[in-house]
């Protein structure tokens, strides 16, 4: 009798514990699953960014020496609808960096409709360190 007894404990102890080893490994996977989601939508994001940069400097020194700029500004248009899916994407996936997405999304948007180069350039500026920003949060915030 005391060995069946023990036997069923052995066998209960081994099911738990396999239990909790299974659902740990399960929430280490989704946990894995999230951060890597997570890491493809900034990248995205940040790559749609530095389009969109590009296409608006192109545009507005265009604008600016008087030239047409009539293509720059419909490429300029594709790239800024780039923008809006990862932006989404990450604004869904990590809250915690809505503001600092949001914020990178607003300074390369700023770029338009600068008065002249050097405003250009400041504007450009601040649109790299809005992306490096972020960069830097989501750093923090995935390797947490």
């Amino acid at each position: 009798m005391f060995q069946t007894l023990i036997a069923v404990l052995g066998t209960l102890a081994g099911v738990g514990i396999t239990s909790f080893y299974q659902a740990y490994a399960a929430r280490t996977a989704r946990a894995d699953a999230r951060r890597t989601e997570g890491l493809t939508a900034v990248t995205a994001l940040v790559e749609a960014l530095a389009n969109h940069r590009r296409a608006m400097w192109v545009r507005e020194d265009l604008r600016l020496r008087g030239e047409d700029w009539a293509a720059a500004r419909t490429e300029s248009h594709v790239t800024r609808a780039a923008i809006t899916a990862p932006l989404l994407r990450v604004q869904l996936l990590l809250p915690a960096l809505s503001e600092a997405a949001q914020g990178a999304a607003t300074a390369s948007y700023a770029l338009r409709n600068a008065d002249r180069l050097t405003v250009l350039n400041d504007r450009r500026t601040d649109a790299l360190q809005a992306s490096d920003a972020l960069v830097a949060t989501a750093g923090r915030h995935i390797a947490a």
